[in-house]
């Protein structure tokens, strides 16, 4: 059972498109479903040529494209694979040899890696998050007759190039753009899908449920209200919670340091920041060493009175990290993925699971002014302005380290379902 745009990916390496363009919702089956099409229509029309297979890095190509192919049935009746892992795959099927590279597009640098081959088509799995200068170079390569190009993404900024030059311009490049939403994956029950529509808000929800190219603007956390993400410190001081605190911290030379201590509601799956510390040598005229600021650390947990399960600390702050566990202090580096961190918090707070103490002064004023870079979003880049951000990073540290952000359950899609 397919759909009628999983049908038509199907059906295009047989049209006189020259390139297939999938854009739209997560989890709609673009990048399975592609794959497929992909080795089939190269196996079926080409004998001893090379493909390739594009995807940020070599670990995600493996993940995405080649793992997957490798568990299906469909595959492993009628294909013949000789896998070297993150290298190639040697491919026999329909009497025809052909050779399948792996290649990541992490950065701008990555195009050398890609020199030189000569390939009969390349696929580019979540094309957007790789630099145009791979991109180009990939396309470059293939020069054998009958070559097409296969692209997949998740929307990004609409000033996005991907977007400007491919999405926009499909037709100047005779590519067929299929837009998907989640909708168009009959193997995904309504409870899944429901799921990731509650995961979202905002320009994540345009993007990765609507598959709309919006460009992230104004303030971050719009989703933020003091009436019912602030509690008065009798409200705080009425909860019951676990018996431990977690505390998430950014650090700063001049810059503010700050230590945020979170307790769990007992019996619920939310959080309560009941306190802060927040100290920034330049306000202040004064910078303090690591070891003072280790020493403010103490205070704040004297004050919240509770014990400490792990501090989550600013993974660029190697000092802090050895003077805190050198008072005794479990520690983790945070997750510094800012987009991703960004999108959990906005859950967090959509679904009223992070509350915060009245007491946390500066963290409630950096709700109020911690907004997207408007400049970086003209270069299509989504980015925050880097001020006014210490607490904001904190927070972010906290939830996405912890990842406490819901996802839905048994996300498992039988590939029965979307494989011939």
């Amino acid at each position: 059972m397919f759909s009628r745009k999983q049908l038509e990916i199907l059906a295009f390496p047989d049209s006189d498109y020259d390139a297939l363009i999938c854009d739209g919702a997560i989890r709609t089956g673009k990048t399975m479903i592609m794959s497929v099409a992909f080795l089939t229509w190269g196996m079926r029309d080409f004998n001893g040529v090379n493909f390739g297979i594009c995807s940020k890095t070599l670990l995600t190509a493996d993940r995405n494209v080649v793992q997957p192919l490798l568990a299906m049935s469909y595959i492993r009746e009628r294909f013949a694979i000789k896998y070297v892992t993150y290298s190639y795959m040697q491919v026999t099927a329909f009497g025809h040899t052909n050779i399948f590279y792996l290649y990541g597009g992490r950065d701008s640098s990555s195009y050398t890696s890609i020199q030189g081959v000569t390939l009969a088509g390349v696929f580019l799995d979540e094309v957007a998050l790789m630099p145009r200068s791979f991109v180009e170079q990939a396309l470059a390569r293939c020069s054998v007759a009958g070559r097409k190009f296969w692209f997949n993404c998740n929307p990004e900024g609409q000033l996005h190039w991907f977007n400007q030059e491919w999405i926009l311009e499909a037709k100047k490049h005779n590519a067929l753009h299929l837009h998907l939403r989640l909708d168009d994956n009959p193997a995904l029950p309504d409870s899944i899908k429901q799921g990731y529509r509650d995961m979202y808000s905002g320009v994540f929800y345009d993007r990765y449920i609507e598959g709309l190219w919006v460009s992230a603007e104004g303030v971050i956390y719009d989703e933020f209200d003091r009436s019912d993400h602030v509690l008065s410190e009798e409200q705080v001081n009425a909860l019951e919670y676990e018996e431990y605190v977690i505390i998430s911290s950014d650090y700063g030379i001049q810059n503010a340091t700050t230590f945020l201590p979170w307790r769990k509601i007992r019996g619920q799956n939310s959080w309560v920041c009941v306190d802060e510390y927040y100290y920034s040598g330049r306000e202040e005229h004064k910078q303090k060493s690591v070891s003072e600021l280790v020493e403010g650390l103490d205070e704040l947990v004297d004050r919240v009175g509770a014990i400490v399960k792990l501090v989550i600390i600013d993974p660029s702050a190697a000092a802090l990290i050895v003077e805190a566990r050198k008072k005794g202090y479990r520690t983790r580096e945070a997750d510094n993925n800012v987009i991703n961190g960004i999108a959990d918090v906005q859950n967090m707070l959509k679904e009223r699971r992070i509350l915060f103490s009245e007491r946390c002064k500066h963290t409630l004023e950096e709700f109020g002014e911690y907004r997207w870079d408007e400049k970086a979003a003209q270069k299509g880049e989504d980015k925050p302005i880097k001020e006014n951000d210490h607490c904001m990073d904190a927070v972010r540290y906290f939830v996405h380290t912890q990842k406490l952000a819901r996802k839905p359950k048994n996300d498992v899609v039988t590939t029965n379902l979307l494989y011939l």
